[in-house]
């Protein structure tokens, strides 16, 4: 006969099988339009630019938040975390690793962006490759400090996943916690902000907008905004008063990130939702568009 878990502490009955149905709508729907961007990349020819290998870079970062989404989402269910504590200690680098290489790839989308809008230069194979390497070993870098002592990985209040421990509050997790919003969020926001403007400047002199110039920054500032607020705001007063339940909420929020990354990155570009459509039904795209074109 299998065990029936208690309900953790702070919850209801319905409220563990609300986070837990949420976090399974959210890996399943993310995972799928990412997928699609990914495997649209690999099959058409049109969409392999440098340009859309940063794009990758996203798709496959929000991809791994969905699959970090998807073991939390069947601890939910199960009411308890099966893997021990190794496995809370990977299933926090793993997010974390995803989450911040995603961030990352954004900002060098802008970039990028920025560049071919602003000053007509394309960006090269080599130029994207690097830049790309760069997101994900800066990601990696400040993903495995907490296993290495600064910072800590722990349950989060369902205590079904894992992720930076903020209940503490002491000194060890300030330094990091300001050390990381400085490079993994304000920087990448200040790069976003900053070329998207130039860019928004840019069409706003042509008559000609090719996209929504706010929706990424807004998107970063939304999906990632409630959860670094939690943080921030842990680093000078106790946390814990706040019911479990209410601290579950940004958590959520931020793993909705790949499904709106898709539409805004993919399914937002034109010319890259054309390689998509070119995959699914076999209609041909017009090559010059997608090699000039591919924001």
């Amino acid at each position: 006969m299998v065990t029936a878990h208690p309900v953790p502490e702070g919850f209801t009955e319905i409220e563990v099988f609300a986070i837990g149905t949420a976090l399974l709508v959210e890996a399943l729907l993310g995972f799928c339009l990412n997928g699609l961007t990914i495997i649209s990349f690999r099959k058409i020819k049109e969409l392999r630019t440098p340009s859309n290998l940063l794009v990758l870079s996203i798709a496959l970062a929000d991809c791994g938040i969905c699959i970090n989404a998807f073991v939390a989402a069947f601890s939910s269910f199960l009411r308890y975390w099966p893997y021990g504590s190794e496995g809370c200690q990977i299933h926090g680098f793993h997010g974390f690793l995803t989450a911040l290489a995603s961030i990352s790839s954004s900002a060098a989308v802008a970039w990028d962006r920025y560049h071919h809008y602003c000053t007509r230069s394309r960006l090269q194979w080599s130029t994207a490759v690097s830049m790309m390497l760069f997101a994900w070993l800066f990601a990696a870098f400040w993903s495995v400090m907490p296993l290495l002592g600064w910072g800590e990985y722990d349950y989060e209040p369902l205590r079904t996943c894992c992720t930076l421990d903020y209940s503490k509050g002491d000194r060890n997790y300030v330094t990091f916690l300001f050390a990381l919003s400085t490079f993994n969020f304000m920087i990448p926001g200040f790069i976003m902000m900053t070329a998207y403007q130039s860019i928004h400047q840019k069409f706003r002199k042509t008559g000609h907008f090719k996209f929504n110039t706010g929706l990424p920054l807004k998107t970063l500032v939304i999906c990632w905004g409630p959860y670094c607020l939690l943080c921030s705001y842990a680093a000078v007063e106790n946390v814990m008063f706040i019911p479990p339940k209410y601290r579950m909420i940004p958590a959520l929020i931020a793993k909705t990130v790949p499904t709106v990354d898709a539409f805004v990155y993919a399914l937002g570009n034109e010319n890259y939702r054309g390689g998509i459509w070119q995959f699914l039904t076999g209609q041909k795209i017009e090559k010059a568009e997608v090699d000039n074109k591919t924001k």
